[in-house]
């Protein structure tokens, strides 16, 4: 689907009328900005987790752990459901987030 109507009104930009676009604007900013958010709390989530994957190499800790692991997909599928966000989703996404974590811990400990 696109955002152009198929029979643009005369009074209208693109077939869209002006009070649509305005509010799909306003919304498309609001997801910039989750969408930043986001990335900066990415950020923030992976400087502490390289720090627990200087820690675990010091100590000749593996460099994955699973118990914890669990209990954060756990966890996350928990709040998910709460925040009315697709638990299997959320815990697809954080799969994929362990898996890069757990690649970063295993190059620190190759260091």
């Amino acid at each position: 689907m696109t955002d152009h109507a198929t029979n643009p009104d005369p009074g209208t930009t693109d077939g869209i009328a002006e009070d649509v676009r305005a509010e799909l604007t306003s919304l498309r900013e609001s997801i910039d900005n989750i969408d930043a958010a986001v990335v900066h709390m990415l950020a923030e989530r992976f400087k502490a987790t390289q720090r627990v994957g200087r820690l675990k190499a010091e100590h000749k800790l593996p460099p994955a752990d699973p118990a914890r692991e669990r209990d954060q997909i756990a966890r996350l599928r928990t709040l998910a459901a709460g925040a009315h966000l697709d638990p299997v989703f959320a815990e697809k996404f954080l799969n994929f987030i362990i898996a890069e974590v757990i690649r970063h811990h295993e190059a620190i400990a190759r260091a």
